[in-house]
């Protein structure tokens, strides 16, 4: 009996054996050879090289520098291999004086980790010129790999930086949504950087070859190029820098841009900061110098300033009036330089008043009791209604990412946000801009824009993405009924600039083109009850001083060109503003943008 169990034990385990054999050789064979084939097959992406930027006259406005980063083998950060890692740190620092050692040390520890094979990058990029000597010796110490690396340069620094935008370190959540900026390292942080980085970083290639057990590419089995996009802008960098030179020592923004369809030629933020800071990561000592400026120079204030619009929204409501049932082009209210509502005053700019006003008196002298009256009996629901067929309280649209909708203030809107009633007196105050009533300056253009041809257009930066040109669709907002009232608008804000009366005629009589026009003050602080007598503007602190606004377009009779210019704390618009915009539209018909 015993020597049957033996036996029958002894042919069971064979055959168990057997089945294990017949499975691992026939069955699992494709399994096997697969593994053995991914052991000899090595995959790796290709990074793309950012695309550049340009002008619309092919200018470089955005490129990538090229040189080579510095890699060091992972796992050396474990104690016995410390040491290796120390004496290759030192290496470099020493190479390299201006990366400090506890830096790199820092850096490669911040990367390292036990499921991490690739090496780690300590030294993201140095100039050609710069590594090239130290080459050869680089290259025949194992520890330590060279490799080509780009970065991401601003040839005209401050110039652009609110239209371009920089690149900077992709982090944690940018490499988890973008597999090029897990690649890459680096990704659009803003403006045009961020809105068109999809397309300005491209698409990753990828290689594949044949490698030895030492991991040496033996034979290149496919390789697929990377892609990327160039981009061109209608940015115009001669128009660009005049309108920086003119407009140096001063805080605000300036849009220059085409009445019929929204390409803009021109446009700035000031002050301004350098990009080519952020690209590798800007020192706490420069990001607290401009962070705690009060000139906001990391402010897009295109697109983010936030400004009550002052007088410059008078002629949107006009025409909300005029398109009211209560007044027409030849109602008449008298301004005695005040009117009267509950306890308060509310005062016209002018002590003595404007005496008899009508809509282009209104306008072109910049009336205020004229709107207080009006407003009284139009009402804030028609006058919202109207302005925001304008845009505002809306985002323009434009190819800039995080743009702000400012406020357009409404009874809706302030029961919304703060659970109150709507007043009298704020209808007043909204409609001559102060108030709640915010806007940013690229709002102010495409309303100018809307008020110069009735046509809605979409401001954009971008010329061309690729091959393919950038189109937006120009539709308009007015009926036929409508053209009567923007005609009476037209003619009152060319009056505004061209009437002996007109509040903008004394700064822009140095400009050659015909424009239309309307100023701007738009208050800061406002003006105590108890004082008699109005502080004039360069009496006040210049922190406390209004916002100077003027926008144009021209010329009159064949709009082509919108100019939109904001000085902050400057006062009155058209003393702050007029030499400038005179200047810009000289400029224009230099240029050959604007036929006489």
């Amino acid at each position: 009996m015993k020597v049957k169990i033996v036996i029958a034990l002894f042919f069971s385990i064979w055959f168990i054996l057997l089945v294990r054999i017949y499975y691992i050789s026939v069955k699992s064979n494709a399994l096997y050879l697969q593994i053995a084939k991914n052991n000899i097959i090595k995959s790796e992406d290709i990074a793309p090289l950012r695309g550049i930027v340009r002008d619309k006259n092919g200018v470089a406005l955005a490129v990538n520098k090229l040189g080579f980063a510095i890699e060091l083998a992972p796992h050396l950060s474990k104690k016995k291999r410390l040491h290796i890692l120390e004496k290759e740190l030192r290496i470099v620092a020493k190479t390299f004086p201006e990366y400090e050692y506890k830096k790199l040390k820092n850096e490669y520890f911040k990367q390292d980790s036990p499921y991490l094979h690739k090496f780690i990058k300590v030294i993201r990029f140095l100039p050609y010129k710069r590594l090239i000597p130290y080459f050869a010796d680089f290259s025949l110490d194992k520890y330590i790999k060279i490799v080509p690396a780009s970065k991401r340069y601003y040839p005209y620094g401050e110039l652009l930086s609110h239209v371009l935008g920089y690149v900077s370190k992709a982090n944690i959540k940018d490499v988890k949504r973008d597999s090029v900026a897990n690649l890459t390292g680096f990704i659009g942080k803003s403006a045009i950087e961020r809105y068109y980085n999809e397309e300005l970083e491209g698409v990753a290639g990828i290689k594949v070859s044949e490698v030895s057990a030492y991991n040496k590419e033996i034979k290149v089995l496919k390789k697929i190029n990377p892609t990327k996009k160039n981009i061109v802008l209608n940015i115009d960098i001669r128009l660009q820098k005049f309108i920086s030179k003119i407009f140096k020592g001063k805080s605000g923004a300036i849009v220059v841009m085409n009445t019929k369809t929204g390409a803009v030629i021109a446009a700035g933020s000031y002050p301004g900061f350098d990009p080519n800071k952020f690209v590798n990561g800007i020192s706490y000592k420069e990001w607290a110098k401009i962070s705690t400026d009060f000139n906001h120079p990391f402010t897009n204030k295109l697109i983010n300033g936030l400004y009550p619009p002052g007088s410059i929204v008078k002629p949107g409501v006009a025409l909300a009036f005029l398109k009211s049932k209560y007044i027409n082009k030849n109602t008449i209210f008298y301004d005695p330089g005040f009117i009267e509502l509950g306890n308060r005053k509310f005062r016209c700019w002018k002590k003595d008043g404007h005496g008899k006003v009508d809509v282009i008196k209104a306008i072109r002298e910049s009336c205020d009791v004229y709107f207080y009256k009006g407003s009284l009996k139009v009402g804030i629901d028609k006058i919202s209604r109207d302005l925001k067929k304008f845009g505002f309280g809306q985002k323009t649209g434009i190819d800039l990412s995080n743009e702000s909708k400012g406020i357009l203030p409404s009874r809706e809107w302030k029961l919304r946000r703060y659970k109150k009633p709507w007043f009298q007196g704020e209808t007043i105050i909204t409609s001559i801009g102060q108030g709640y009533f915010l806007v940013t300056p690229m709002q102010i253009a495409k309303y100018t824009a809307m008020l110069a041809t009735g046509l809605n257009v979409v401001p954009h930066f971008g010329y061309s993405v690729g091959s393919k040109k950038v189109k937006y669709k120009v539709k308009s907002v007015f009926n036929k009924k409508d053209d009567k009232y923007l005609k009476t608008i037209r003619k009152a804000m060319y009056e505004v600039a061209n009437s002996p009366h007109g509040t903008a005629t004394n700064y822009l009589h140095k400009c050659k083109i015909i424009l239309a026009a309307k100023t701007g003050t738009a208050q800061i602080v406002g003006i105590p009850q108890e004082e008699k007598k109005r502080m004039k503007e360069n009496e006040l602190a210049y922190y406390k001083r209004s916002q100077a606004w003027l926008t144009t377009y021209g010329p009159y009779k064949d709009p082509q060109y919108v100019v939109t210019v904001l000085v902050e704390h400057g006062g009155h618009g058209g003393h702050a503003a007029g030499g400038i915009v005179s200047k810009i539209y000289n400029k224009l018909l230099e240029l050959g943008y604007i036929k006489k």
